[in-house]
């Protein structure tokens, strides 16, 4: 029962008109009111999600109260030069993920990105991509890149040097590789006519302050043991002050339904998935499959999930851990809810009038993400085989 609740969870998030959220919820409900997994047993699932939701839930009303003081207008006037800043943005987003975060990187960076394309004659869509695709490739570097990073380094006692040796080069590569990638891509639209706009000096002075004590929370705060999730609403409360502006639906419940419904079925799915299988072959091959089946995982029910069910099976000391956490970090560049990073940068961008659908989303990360993965992929293996 725990399987097939599983394959009508993942099925559901794609079925057309209906909430992508609603189907897992309903496949979580059916589990516990069947007795399939007990109260205590489900807690204990969804308990390592609580923080990423939270922040989840707080960062959406946080970039969206940003963009209605007009901070993100301002900035984007400010930085604005008059010529083509993909790559300029390209190095900004892969830098901002890899030292900060993956989810400052969306919540900060997407914004930004979207009023610069409107600046500057350019697909909103297109600009948009470049923090949720480096969320992804650009994520495995440093244990603070990303949340799967903080917990395997907690569980399995790794330190910054080991993230630079094992995931550094691959991170790396997949960056450069991904923006020959990206700079292929097609714009949707051709001919948008510029949107020129004065700094807003206000808005920076408003805006400013807020964006500095969030990126120094994320940094300073993370070091000293407070969550993002405060500080993300300690500057919530600072933005409605100012704004006097928030409202029910710019919070992101279905998302945080989606990966919370998807979370705690596949902790209920996991004992009957044969998962110590797949990951136990200490050599190349079998990181290779080990890698495979975090990609799988991660596109499958949200990395975050993937990585939870996945490092029990891992023996202490092993070497498997690389290619996991490459897998589970990698993955969603190439499904929209495969991460909550993902699922964040979806409900951002919408809210500022970008929308893109789940196969948009799919085609767009494939076409960067695969020679990205192939090269990333490949140096994740021999540095395991090398160290």
């Amino acid at each position: 029962m725990q399987v097939g609740l599983l394959v009508v969870a993942v099925f559901g998030v794609f079925v057309p008109r209906v909430p992508n959220w609603l189907i897992p919820c309903l496949a979580a409900g059916a589990l516990l009111a069947s007795g399939s997994i007990s109260l205590n047993d489900s807690w204990d699932a969804v308990r390592p999600l609580v923080a990423p939701l939270a922040f989840l839930l707080l960062a959406v009303p946080l970039a969206l109260m940003l963009d209605r003081v007009g901070f993100f207008a301002a900035a984007a006037a400010a930085m604005d030069r008059g010529r083509d800043p993909r790559l300029g943005l390209w190095i900004l987003a892969a830098t901002v993920t890899t030292f900060l975060n993956l989810d400052a990187s969306v919540v900060l960076l997407t914004p930004l990105y979207i009023r610069l394309a409107r600046r500057n004659g350019l697909d909103a869509r297109l600009l948009a991509f470049q923090p949720v695709l480096l969320a992804c490739l650009a994520s495995s570097a440093l244990p603070i890149s990303n949340l799967t990073n903080l917990i395997a380094a907690d569980s399995r006692d790794l330190g910054i040097a080991d993230f630079l040796v094992h995931l550094g080069p691959a991170s790396l590569a997949a960056v450069i590789v991904g923006w020959f990638g990206y700079r292929r891509l097609p714009a949707a639209t051709a001919g948008v006519p510029p949107v020129r706009e004065p700094v807003n000096h206000r808005a920076l002075y408003q805006g400013l302050p807020v964006v500095i004590f969030v990126v120094l929370g994320f940094t300073v705060g993370d070091a000293l043991g407070v969550k993002a999730w405060i500080i993300a609403l300690i500057a919530d409360v600072v933005l409605l002050a100012m704004t006097r502006d928030l409202r029910v639906g710019d919070i992101p419940w279905g998302a945080a339904g989606l990966a919370a419904g998807l979370g705690l079925v596949a902790a209920a799915a996991a004992p009957h998935l044969g998962i110590d299988n797949i990951l136990g072959t200490q050599n190349w091959p079998g990181q290779l499959q080990t890698a495979g089946f975090a990609i799988v995982a991660a596109d499958t029910i949200n990395n975050l999930p993937a990585l939870l069910v996945s490092m029990p099976a891992l023996h202490p000391g092993s070497d498997h851990i690389w290619p996991l956490l490459f897998g589970v970090n990698f993955g969603p560049v190439f499904v929209l809810h495969g991460a909550l990073a993902g699922l964040l940068w979806r409900d951002t961008a919408a809210r500022l009038e970008v929308q893109v659908s789940a196969w948009e989303y799919t085609r767009t990360g494939a076409r960067v993400g695969i020679p990205a993965l192939l090269v990333g992929l490949a140096i994740v293996v021999v540095t395991g085989v090398l160290s």
